[in-house]
């Protein structure tokens, strides 16, 4: 009987050490400041420049943008700090490290309306003095460093080192599905040296693996996770291909091509990848997005942005990336978004970045919803499946 006891105690434990945190898909930013007539105003004033997520001194140090990288992100799912529980819708965002949410201190119109942490009704909460400011896109978040308990699906960090908001520049803000944000990326990338939550995880034995996974579902329904410390093979068909990282800050990889119709249209000879599920747009150099866009037949509209025919998407053929000697389609159905009156739009995006880095693609959530994508920390390396 000791046995048994033994044995299912361990099965108990072993399940308490995976958790699926679900992702509800939302309507993004973007959506909500064209729903309130805001968004060509918005565009207008905002220079928007996806590279400066990746390369922070590309972002105008007078900009009061706010984190405009996540205009078009749907998908979030909530987590708790605190003693007892507040609670934060969060984007699970493997782009960038920091974990941050509004506070009671906030005064910014954008915090107004979002959840704010207080840390006065928290008994666990520990103070720093520490300052921190966070760049995203153009825009930043500003406030301090604190310590204290942060649940995660099952999942208790407890003294995990947060940023708690006191400005979050630009009123556009306001319109945004989530609170903060959960970064994912690697130590060396965070703010002020702060050790992210998934470092946390692992250090704490609070995981049975030392990786994460993702699944975003294509379609409106819910049924989007991230799973910490598991893999469901559910969700994907045939065996995960493992890709080693080429820098371990952001979920770096290395691309050899990208063809269509069996024609190199970009990265001839290779070039960097980073698989992001804080971008939902497939970005890449603006003259291989301009090359994709020309062979798909797609036109440039006149706010700048591209369009295509719906009823293009049947004839239009995959996009091919090749990465470690595996070929990953990418249907039209992925990677042309709906529109309206018949036209649709491309999910592609040109990122400016200094030419000495080489070419860098982002493998956002176009590409993310076609593979299942597991992020493992033990080995550094990315696993890619076909959704199933």
């Amino acid at each position: 009987i000791m046995k048994w006891l033994l044995l299912l105690g361990l099965v108990a434990l072993s399940q308490c050490l995976v958790t699926k945190v679900p992702l509800k898909k939302t309507k993004s930013l973007r959506q909500n400041l064209k729903e309130h007539g805001l968004l060509e105003k918005y565009l207008q004033k905002h220079h928007h420049n996806l590279g400066s997520k990746y390369f922070p001194g590309l972002a105008n140090e007078n900009a009061a943008e706010p984190l405009e990288n996540y205009m078009d992100i749907e998908y979030i799912g909530t987590i708790s700090i605190g003693t007892p529980a507040q609670q934060f819708v969060v984007l699970f965002d493997t782009g960038s490290s920091n974990l941050w949410v509004p506070s009671v201190y906030c005064s910014s119109s954008a915090c107004s309306n979002h959840n704010r942490f207080n840390p006065q009704d928290s008994s666990t909460y520990q103070a720093t003095s520490q300052s921190v400011s966070v760049t995203y896109g153009t825009g930043s978040m500003t406030g301090f460093l604190a310590y204290d308990t942060v649940q995660v699906g099952s999942i208790v960090v407890t003294n995990q080192i947060f940023g708690l908001s006191e400005t979050e520049p630009g009123s556009f803000l306001y319109y945004s599905p989530f609170d903060g944000i959960l970064g994912l990326a690697f130590p060396s990338i965070a703010s002020s040296g702060a050790t992210p939550v998934f470092d946390n995880m692992m250090s704490e034995g609070l995981v049975s693996q030392d990786l994460f996974s993702v699944y975003l579902s294509s379609d409106d329904q819910s049924g989007s996770f991230v799973m910490f410390g598991g893999v469901d093979t559910s969700y994907y068909s045939g065996s995960l291909n493992w890709v080693p990282l080429s820098s371990e800050s952001y979920w770096q990889i290395t691309l050899d091509s990208i063809t269509l119709n069996g024609q190199s249209i970009a990265c001839s000879g290779g070039c960097q990848a980073i698989v992001d599920t804080g971008t939902s747009l497939l970005a890449g150099p603006p003259n291989g997005i301009a090359n994709i866009q020309y062979y798909i037949g797609a036109s440039q509209s006149s706010n700048g942005g591209y369009m295509i025919s719906c009823n293009a998407m049947n004839s239009l053929p995959d996009i091919i990336f090749t990465i470690n000697g595996i070929e990953f389609p990418l249907p039209a159905s992925a990677y042309i978004r709906q529109g309206q009156n018949g036209y649709c739009t491309p999910g592609f995006e040109g990122i400016d970045i200094p030419t000495q880095s080489g070419e860098l693609w982002i493998l956002g959530d176009v590409f993310i919803r076609q593979y299942y994508c597991v992020f493992d920390r033990a080995n550094n390396q990315v696993g890619l499946a076909p959704v199933a």
